[in-house]
């Protein structure tokens, strides 16, 4: 590890465990594993990711990529990345995502999951999506502007390259098989 990583990160990072389903994440200095993925989750994260990668050569999504992104390691429920800076040898990604999206279950808490995703934006995140299933409804950050709320038929906002899609297209990839 790079001399970069806070003692307690580098400590979280030799831990066998941390790779156990759900994995488990370093947030504000404290080990935590991540909720166990519903139905919907499941499907709409392996739906997202194989649409995002049909529809791009330029970037690459990845379920469950363990970042570190210091002083803390976050596990995206997808992480999308830019193709020609993935790194040639196995292992965490060393930085924040391009584009960070979380799937939110329904005990997990807004405000952790939005202080993950500021933490990465204000390290190198482009683009999150925090997606409410339930709500039916997708959270937005790009860069440094506030988030915007987007449903239904909303045009959701991408990285280049990849075509538009809009809120309900991704809610519906919760019922597809």
């Amino acid at each position: 590890m790079e001399s970069t990583v806070a003692k307690p990160l580098a400590e979280f990072l030799t831990q066998k465990n941390i790779e156990a389903s759900p994995a488990w994440e370093f947030i504000n200095g404290v080990a935590c594993q991540k909720v166990m993925p519903t139905l919907f989750h499941s499907r709409l994260q392996r739906n997202l990711v194989n649409w995002i990668n049909q529809n791009t050569d330029r970037y690459e999504a990845i379920q469950a990529l363990r970042c570190i992104v210091p002083p803390i390691s976050p596990v995206p429920d997808i992480a999308v990345l830019v193709v020609d800076l993935l790194p040639q040898t196995d292992g965490p990604f060393a930085a924040a995502p391009d584009w960070l999206i979380e799937i939110r279950s329904p005990d997990q808490s807004m405000l952790d999951l939005q202080n993950k995703i500021l933490h990465c934006l204000s390290n190198g995140t482009e683009l999150a999506w925090l997606i409410d299933i339930q709500r039916q409804q997708i959270w937005v950050w790009q860069a440094e502007e506030l988030p915007m709320v987007y449903n239904d038929t909303d045009n959701l906002p991408g990285l280049t390259g990849l075509p538009q899609l809009q809120v309900a297209a991704v809610i519906a990839m919760t019922q597809q098989r």
